[in-house]
């Protein structure tokens, strides 16, 4: 099945997608899936919280949010060999990307230095970079990317009419504000969103709907399902059904088919059924590693068995920088080896 790079998608559009019978659903991400990727294949990340917690963003989902009681204390920024003993460790376990995450509203002029040698020294071993630090300057973003950052993820977290729902600490236009200047430093995107933070079904259309009519679609697209900690307002929040989370991925598969579409936090929570199912629907990047900036996350170990019960490999990183503009570009290159986290 062909698809068509669309920037005009439209909400009715989107519904009549997540209404689909959930079998025809599937079978139309899957196909389009195939179109630009190996289904075989998926990219693996780690991601490591550089910056732990104090942060004065009022996020309802996040346990790094000072005014919370969640049991997480405020550190300092980490020191770069620190880092760099992490991200080899990454490298060692399959990992092919490193994130680095900072608890921070936006970085200080003076923090930049300090998140540059650590880009520098983690792109040095041969890992594909990203980081995430809150709001970015356009000044802060051309020196991220000087130093070799790859991606910058700055998440729309959900739908523009559900975001004083979640967060009244900064308003939707600056998350805007901040891709723009990330993809005018020329760095990839990495921009998605949570679900189950009791918004309807429109409204995560709507989320997939602002991601969709970027002006690029993001390159990566993680798709974060609620971990609830005690203490944040989110806690709880009804639980999302699972199969209306495949049908995110499906969707957001078919309307960005260029995009990595990960399955971020919460897959501690899913089984390994649920997130076959993911895969299935067009998921083909995950986070690895036993914890996402302060949540859990499936071991390393539960990780390689469950892919190779499916018979998937992860992806190289030759890969996931190859140009996917072209449809029918299939790779077969098999290759062995604050907030949500992005």
């Amino acid at each position: 099945m062909s698809a068509v790079i669309r920037h005009n998608w439209n909400r009715e559009e989107l519904l009549a997608l997540f209404e689909l019978p959930f079998p025809a659903l599937l079978h139309r991400a899957a196909s389009v899936h195939r179109t630009y990727f190996d289904p075989a294949q998926v990219q693996v990340s780690t991601l490591l919280s550089v910056k732990t917690g104090g942060c004065p963003e009022d996020c309802g989902y996040c346990p790094q949010a000072q005014r919370y009681d969640t049991g997480v204390d405020a550190q300092k920024l980490m020191e770069t060999d620190a880092v760099v003993a992490r991200a080899r460790q990454a490298k060692a376990a399959g990992a092919s990307r490193f994130c680095m995450g900072a608890a921070w509203r936006s970085p200080k002029d003076r923090d930049i230095p300090k998140v540059a040698a650590m880009i520098r020294e983690v792109k040095a071993l041969g890992l594909e970079t990203c980081a995430t630090l809150g709001m970015l300057e356009g000044h802060q973003a051309k020196a991220l990317k000087d130093a070799g950052l790859d991606y910058y993820n700055h998440n729309l977290d959900t739908a523009p009419d559900y975001y004083d729902s979640v967060i009244h600490t900064r308003q939707y236009q600056d998350r805007l504000d901040t891709l723009e200047h990330v993809r005018q430093a020329g760095l990839k995107t990495c921009c998605g969103g949570i679900v189950g933070m009791g918004e309807s079904r429109e409204q995560r259309a709507g989320l997939l709907l602002a991601l969709a009519n970027l002006p690029a679609h993001p390159d990566s697209v993680p798709i974060n399902r609620l971990v609830q900690v005690a203490g944040t307002p989110l806690h709880g929040s009804a639980e999302l059904d699972p199969f209306e989370f495949v049908r995110m991925i499906a969707v957001a598969r078919i309307i960005m088919p260029r995009s990595m579409v990960r399955l971020s936090a919460g897959r501690e929570s899913m089984s390994d059924e649920l997130q076959a199912l993911c895969f299935v629907a067009g998921a083909n990047s995950i986070f690895y590693g036993e914890k996402l900036l302060t949540t859990g996350n499936p071991d390393t170990a539960h990780d390689r068995a469950l892919f190779d019960r499916l018979g998937l490999q992860p992806m190289p990183v030759d890969v996931e920088a190859a140009d996917h503009d072209h449809p029918g570009t299939v790779h077969l290159d098999i290759a062995r080896s604050c907030r949500q986290p992005a």
